[in-house]
């Protein structure tokens, strides 16, 4: 559906954070690597995926009218320069979907403000003021639950999301190294789960569980 296209800007903007948290925790637990290479910026050419950052989400929005999977390049880590390797791998992961849980919040602020806008600014429907703010108030709300599912999608325990490696971190070593060796095929299976209607049915009572302290949030804004 063409005019929900406003929610591209943001998921444009959530996957590059989302790769940016990942390489700023992994300098700070002393792996320069993601820097070095210049993925600790907010430019978003160094991050997207032709295929996963704009054609399957832009595919997924034209055919069904929402996004179910979106990716940016993941950025490079080295842990060899960890101290701790199961410690730190487990928090260079999990800050992704830490950092959507954030901007989740972010845009339910800029929401509010985008509503308040619009009833100060009191433009006549349809102009294109009004139009103008409708658009920000659409897109920052459409941000809130965009981010919220990318956290939980991140968090599915199968390799490569970000989940799987807490679970690795739990196995023994032979045992990790098998599990993560599934590598990019883990994409395949979690397309798969998607469409098991229990899985299906507990993905999204766990995002709309999630949703639920930001709508109370504008509920006593607004």
């Amino acid at each position: 559906m063409i005019e929900q296209l406003y929610i591209l800007p943001i998921l444009l903007f959530s996957v590059v954070i989302h790769e940016i948290a990942h390489g700023w925790m992994a300098l700070r637990l002393g792996d320069p690597t993601a820097k070095m290479m210049g993925r600790l910026t907010l430019n978003p050419i160094p991050h997207i995926d032709l295929v996963g950052s704009i054609l399957v989400p832009l595919f997924s929005l034209l055919a069904a009218g929402q996004v179910f999977i979106a990716w940016a390049k993941p950025v490079p880590v080295n842990p060899m320069n960890f101290s701790n390797y199961r410690r730190d791998d487990v928090l260079v992961s999990i800050v992704g979907p830490l950092s959507n849980l954030f901007l989740a919040l972010v845009c339910t602020l800029l929401f509010i403000a985008s509503a308040q806008m619009r009833v100060w600014v009191g433009g006549v429907e349809g102009s294109p003021v009004d139009d103008a703010v409708l658009f920000l108030c659409r897109m920052f709300y459409g941000g809130i639950l965009l981010n919220i599912v990318l956290a939980v999608f991140n968090l599915i325990p199968v390799p490569p999301l970000d989940g799987s490696h807490v679970l690795a971190s739990l196995l023994p070593d032979e045992a990790a190294d098998r599990y993560t060796r599934i590598g990019f095929y883990g994409v395949l299976i979690v397309i798969f789960l998607m469409r098991v209607p229990f899985v299906y049915t507990l993905f999204q009572t766990v995002v709309q569980g999630l949703f639920l302290p930001f709508r109370a949030l504008i509920s006593m804004a607004m």
